[in-house]
């Protein structure tokens, strides 16, 4: 199985063979701010999967963002540029999920902790976050795990 690094690299390839300019230099800037964010910093580091997801959620944002001020100022063919790059970033994101299956994750976790015969509470909050959110990681809204995970202690 290839890191999402290499599946960067390879598309880069890819992306030229195709002459799809767009996608070639929004993946190279991408690679650029991995490869920054490896070399800053006293030591260098190699960035995993988690952290590359991360990342690139943020890029995406970034240019959603930059698409939407764009658009306040009547830039629309700016605008629809940003648009384009940010779809090529989410491209290589993980599916995101539905606030459904966010909320069957929470009650198998509350499950789980009250089959160790864990009390639950509100108090409890950090004990039932951790799992989920490693479960959810980067597919959901924090702040909204969040608030699910706080409404159903609030039921227990």
């Amino acid at each position: 199985m290839t890191t999402l690094k290499e599946r960067l690299h390879a598309d880069v390839v890819s992306h030229m063979k195709d002459r799809n300019k767009v996608a070639l230099t929004t993946v190279r800037n991408v690679l650029g701010e991995i490869e920054t964010r490896e070399k800053s910093g006293k030591t260098p580091i190699v960035l995993d999967d988690a952290q590359v997801t991360t990342l690139l959620q943020k890029e995406a944002a970034k240019r959603r963002d930059t698409a939407r001020i764009y658009t306040e100022a009547g830039e629309a063919e700016r605008a629809a540029a940003e648009i384009a790059e940010a779809e090529v970033i989410e491209a290589y994101l993980p599916k995101p999920l539905t606030a459904a299956e966010v909320e069957t994750i929470v009650d198998q976790a509350i499950a789980a902790l009250k089959a160790d015969g864990v009390e639950l509470s509100v108090r409890q909050l950090g004990a039932v976050m951790k799992p989920v959110t490693a479960t959810v990681a980067g597919r959901f809204d924090g702040k909204a795990v969040s608030e699910i995970v706080r409404n159903r202690l609030a039921q227990q």
